[in-house]
C-alpha cells in the first residue's frame, strides 16, 4: 500500500516531465508562425515567403507568414522575444532588428542576444554605392578625391537615421576620410528624384532597386558593399577593392526562435531551414530579390555573425556620434 501511495504521489512530477519530451518528440504538432519585423510586399517579406514555403515539406506542417512591422522592426522582433518558446513561433531576423537598432537605440524593448534563441543564417544581400548621374566622378577614388577638394559641400542620403544604410555611409565617410553632409529619407526609393536632379550626389542602398535604375541610365553604379564581387553584378567592383580595404556593409537575413526554445525544436528547425537552402529553386528565388543564400546556416555562425556586426555598428555609432531621437 505505501509502494502504490508513493507511485500515485509521485506520478504528477513524472506526467509534467514527460510533457517536455512528448512536446519535442512530435515538433512541430501544429502549423508554424513565421514574424516578419516589416510591412508586406517589401525584400524581407519576399524572402520570408520564400523560405516558409520551402521549409513546410521537412516539417510536416505549414509555415504562415505574420507581418509585425513598426518601430524599423522592433515591434515584430519584441513579439517573437515574447512568445510562447515552444518552436512554433519564430522570427525572420535582420541585421537592422539583431544589430543596428541595439546600436543606436539606447532603450531596446528587448535583448537581441538573450531573449532569441539562433536557428541560422538564410541569405545575405549586398548594398551598392549609387551616385547621380550629375556627379563629376564615377567610381569610388575619384568620388573620394572630389569630397576632399570640396570638403562639406557633397552629401550622401539614406533610408533614415540610424538605418543600416545611414551606417554603412558614415563608415564609408570616416574610412575614405571626407566631409560629408547626411540627408535621411523614409526610405532608399524616396531619394531617386535627388539623386536624378543631382541635388542628393551619392548614398548605399539596396541592389534589387538600384540596378534597374542604374540599368536604365538614370543613375550611376560606382560599387558594392560586400566583401566580394556580387553575381547579381560581377562587373562592378567592391568599395574595398577601390582603396578601402576591409570595408563591407552587406545586409542579411536570418531565423530566430524565442529564448528557451527546446534545443530539439530548434534543431529540428534548423535542419528544415537547411533543407530549403538546398531545395531546387530557392536560390534562383532568393537572387529575384537580390540575396544569396548562407554558405554556413548553421546557428554557431550565425550567432558569430550577429555579434561581429553588432560590434561594427555599435563602433561606427560610437565613431559618427549617430543619435536616434
Amino acid at each position: 500500500m505505501l509502494i502504490r501511495r508513493a507511485a500515485l504521489a509521485a506520478l504528477p512530477g513524472l506526467l509534467a516531465l514527460a510533457r517536455p519530451a512528448l512536446a519535442q518528440g512530435t515538433f512541430p504538432d501544429r502549423p508554424l508562425r513565421l514574424v516578419v519585423p516589416f510591412p508586406a510586399g517589401g525584400a524581407t517579406d519576399a524572402l520570408a515567403r520564400v523560405i516558409a514555403q520551402a521549409m513546410a515539406p521537412t516539417l510536416g506542417q505549414p509555415v504562415a507568414v505574420e507581418n509585425r512591422a513598426g518601430a524599423a522592426g522592433a515591434i515584430g522582433a519584441e513579439a517573437v522575444a515574447r512568445a510562447v518558446p515552444d518552436g512554433h513561433s519564430f522570427l525572420m531576423s535582420t541585421s537592422s532588428t539583431h544589430a543596428v537598432l541595439p546600436a543606436v537605440q539606447p532603450r531596446m524593448p528587448y535583448d537581441a542576444e538573450k531573449d532569441f534563441a539562433s536557428i541560422g543564417l538564410v541569405a545575405t544581400a549586398t548594398n551598392i554605392l549609387i551616385a547621380s548621374t550629375k556627379l563629376a566622378a564615377n567610381n569610388v577614388a575619384e568620388l573620394i578625391a572630389l569630397a576632399k577638394s570640396r570638403p562639406g559641400t557633397l552629401n550622401f542620403a539614406s533610408s533614415g537615421t540610424g538605418t543600416v544604410t545611414h551606417l554603412i555611409g558614415e563608415m564609408f565617410r570616416m574610412r575614405a576620410g571626407i566631409q560629408v553632409e547626411h540627408v535621411p529619407f523614409r526610405g532608399g526609393v524616396q531619394s531617386v528624384p535627388g539623386l536624378v536632379d543631382g541635388s542628393i550626389q551619392f548614398l548605399f542602398d539596396s541592389v534589387v532597386w538600384s540596378l534597374p535604375l542604374i540599368r536604365e541610365g538614370r543613375i550611376k553604379g560606382l560599387a558594392v558593399t560586400s566583401s566580394r564581387r556580387s553575381a547579381l553584378a560581377p562587373d562592378m567592383p567592391t568599395v574595398a577593392e577601390s582603396g578601402l580595404p576591409g570595408f563591407e556593409g552587406d545586409t542579411w537575413f536570418g531565423l530566430s526562435a524565442p529564448g528557451g526554445t527546446p534545443p530539439a525544436a530548434l534543431a529540428k528547425l534548423s535542419g528544415a531551414l537547411q533543407a530549403a537552402l538546398r531545395a531546387p529553386g530557392t536560390a534562383e528565388a532568393l537572387a529575384r530579390f537580390g540575396a544569396e543564400p548562407a554558405a554556413d546556416a548553421s546557428s554557431g555562425a550565425f550567432d558569430a555573425l550577429i555579434a561581429a556586426d553588432k560590434a561594427k555598428w555599435g563602433a561606427v555609432v560610437r565613431e559618427a556620434g549617430v543619435k536616434v531621437e
